[in-house]
């Protein structure tokens, strides 16, 4: 008899990086580092060399491949920093953890091509875009110069009014042909190292998240990797009235509830609770 959990066959396999790849025969983890002090759930928590250390150390140990670094808190109604400011913030931290952390993959969470652009010649591997290079006309240019992994995001609006009256007459098809319209434009660049990101919470309302993740599948057919965030956001606390602190067991029922779906990469604060949800569904599978 079948498993229930199907393994999609469609989906590509690896992330390449330069001479080297990522195997993405198992799902891995990018754990989430912000450097800001407004984030929604951690702002605040590591603003120091001592403690980002501590923290990397430990996501690595519970099985991070990827560490996400932001330095611009993206949540509904946060302030807007300048570019240099940004810089300020992130710089540093990719320094600081190549120096400190050979194995480890960096990913730079910025909408911003000379962001993306400093943090990649400072040892970062892939450039995560909320906007999907619509914040930055020249992000798409930059990625196509610096040869490296894109993670192209689904958003409509912009972080500062994105939810202010999300509407969809169908989210799953709106969000497929956006993600084809911006492949075939980041291929026409020669950009084809791409991953795909849904932007759960990003421009959604509560029943378009979860119309999103029922048909996640879809995604499966770009033969794509497929990034979902989920990790203690309202998605969550709005349909069992938690906070984000109390969000975890919904984070890592999402997670799971995509793995099944062909997720390949969880973006997660919590990455001990992520790296269980995968050994259990490979365990199924």
């Amino acid at each position: 008899m079948q498993s229930e959990i199907e393994t999609p066959q469609d989906t590509n396999k690896s992330i390449k990086l330069g001479l080297k790849g990522i195997n993405l025969d198992q799902p891995i983890i990018m754990g989430i580092l912000n450097v800001t002090p407004d984030s929604f759930f951690d702002g605040g928590e590591h603003l120091n060399d001592v403690d980002i250390i501590r923290k990397v150390n430990s996501m690595e140990f519970n099985g991070a491949q990827i560490i996400d670094i932001g330095g611009y808190s993206s949540r509904p109604g946060a302030a807007e920093i300048s570019e240099e400011e940004e810089l300020k913030r992130v710089l540093p931290i990719v320094k600081l953890i190549r120096l400190n952390f050979s194995d480890l993959l960096i990913s730079i969470d910025t909408f911003r091509s000379r962001v993306a652009k400093q943090c990649v010649n400072a040892g970062a591997n892939i450039v995560n875009d909320i906007s999907g290079g619509s914040l930055d006309a020249k992000m798409f240019y930059i990625i196509a110069q610096l040869k490296t992994p894109y993670v192209l995001m689904h958003i409509k609006g912009t972080p500062s009014n994105m939810q202010d009256n999300p509407t969809y007459s169908d989210i799953t098809k709106e969000v497929h042909q956006y993600f084809t319209e911006k492949i075939s434009e980041l291929n026409a660049k020669g950009i084809f190292n791409i991953i795909l990101d849904p932007g759960f919470g990003f421009g959604k309302t509560v029943e378009h998240n979860y119309e999103l993740l029922k048909n996640l599948k879809q995604f499966n057919s770009f033969k794509l990797p497929v990034l979902v965030g989920f990790s203690r956001k309202s998605m969550i606390n709005k349909v069992l009235n938690t906070s984000p602190e109390e969000a975890l067991n919904g984070t890592s029922v999402l997670n799971t509830l995509a793995l099944t779906k062909g997720a390949k990469i969880l973006r997660v604060h919590d990455v001990k609770e992520a790296n269980e949800c995968i050994q259990l569904v490979e365990m199924v599978r």
